[in-house]
């Protein structure tokens, strides 16, 4: 009877057990790829680079590279000492000697051996090098024999070249070049780009872009959207449509709409910059996308175009919840229409409404696809957004480390707009159960 009271669980140790797959879940899918990204910004992985496509937390060895490369670099050594005389000969047969005493001093390790036979076969009948085979592990004694007996090479052969001892000195330099290449560095780079983007001007540019165009955009789409939410909650004929109709720029795809949009801003037949230049709003149809301002103008007139809708549709559901009591109590009273909207409609909103700007401002720091499809950040990176400037960083640049390090910037950003946002809503919630 005791043993069994004293392994029961309490009230609260039975809630976090019932939470635990909940909290799970959570790890797994939105925290585990966030701490996958942090992991790969502290290493330099580019995939224009063979010996940085992956994390290397040692040195190793491009088999493929070492294979194909090492033999051109003694062929060649042996055709220069063939043709050579005197000291100049005794000179290359002892540079041959000691590039043999590498690869072999290399080989023994019995898995370097063994798959410098396995890739030479393959690369002599023109198959590719499986991954597994690729890549090995070397000592820091093995990596450090390696690169002296290259750099003592390297300067036999430079010297010889300025003596004008060799036929062609510039190819056997290459070979070498090449050799040293397939030395894989370990690329552990710690917190080198955090540090680099916190003095990058071209990152602090990019997220003002990103603030200007949030704050801006959202903002606009807050009062459009309350104003429309407000018409298509009065009766009236065809309300059905009309709020159909209200919906329209929100159903399209942003990619489309962005691909429309940039049609009715072209230059020279675009609708959209002929009316602004008829209305002087513009000197020329063709300022909206090649001007800086008048870029930054075109996103988020597009944008408030495209998600004000989205907008209007959550505040017209927080005016359904309205009892309309209130409004027939607030007219018997006197109450104007402006007094019914600041004393009953405003304040009943408040809930709606930091939901709604959280998370319009959330997706409008995130944008991408609309900004990219319209300007790609032209012109002069006037409309980059710190998302685009990763995108571009990493599959453009091929630099994963650096794209990744600019993503956790994003998500910590991201993180910090969600908490503020919910300390409000959290405290306004708080607030209202208390009055009551």
């Amino acid at each position: 009877m005791n043993r069994s009271t004293k392994m029961s669980l309490s009230e609260k140790q039975m809630g976090y057990v019932l939470i635990f797959p909940a909290l799970l879940i959570i790890l797994v899918i939105a925290i585990w790829p966030v701490m996958r990204s942090f992991w790969i910004s502290l290493h330099d992985i580019r995939l224009n680079d063979p010996t940085k496509s992956e994390i290397h937390s040692s040195y190793g060895l491009d088999m493929e590279r070492y294979v194909s490369t090492l033999p051109n670099l003694l062929r060649y050594v042996k055709r220069e000492a063939d043709s050579a005389e005197g000291s100049s000969k005794e000179k290359l047969n002892a540079l041959q000697v000691q590039i043999e005493q590498m690869n072999t001093s290399l080989n023994q390790t019995g898995e370097v051996a063994s798959r410098y036979q396995m890739i030479d076969q393959l690369l002599l009948d023109f198959k590719p090098v499986p991954t597994e085979l690729k890549y090995v592990s070397l000592s820091n004694l093995q990596t450090e024999s390696i690169k002296n007996t290259l750099a003592e090479i390297r300067a036999v052969l430079l010297q010889m070249s300025e003596q004008k001892l060799l036929s062609k000195p510039e190819g056997a330099l290459g070979v070498i070049q090449g050799i040293e290449a397939s030395i894989i560095e370990p690329n552990f780079v710690g917190f080198a780009y955090y540090k680099k983007f916190l003095t990058d001007a071209r990152m602090w540019g990019a997220m003002y872009n990103t603030a200007f165009f949030t704050v801006i955009s959202v903002a606009i789409e807050l009062v459009l959207g309350i104003l429309i939410a407000l018409l298509i909650n009065r009766p009236f004929r065809g309300r059905s449509l009309v709020r159909a109709t209200v919906l329209i720029p929100w159903a399209i795809p942003t990619v489309i709409s962005a691909m429309m949009w940039k049609f009715l801003y072209d230059g020279q037949n675009g609708i959209v910059a002929y009316l602004f230049e008829q209305a002087g709003l513009i000197a020329d149809m063709g300022m909206l996308l090649t001007t800086k301002a008048g870029a930054m103008f075109s996103v988020i007139l597009a944008d408030v175009w495209k998600t004000t809708p989205f907008m209007a549709l959550l505040i017209f559901a927080g005016l359904q919840t309205i009892p309309q009591s209130l409004y027939e109590a607030a007219s018997v009273d006197g109450a104007t229409r402006t007094q019914q909207f600041f004393r009953i409609t405003l304040p009943m909103l408040k809930s709606t409404i930091l939901v709604a700007l959280l998370f319009r401002t959330l997706d409008a720091f995130r944008v991408f696809d609309l900004i990219y499809t319209l300007t790609g950040g032209a012109p002069g990176n006037s409309t980059e957004t710190i998302s685009i400037y990763a995108y571009k960083t990493m599959f453009a640049q091929m630099s994963f480390g650096e794209g990744s390090a600019l993503a956790v910037i994003v998500f910590l950003c991201v993180a910090l707009i969600s908490i503020g946002y919910v300390k409000i809503l959290g405290a306004d919630l708080l607030s209202d159960g208390s009055s009551k």
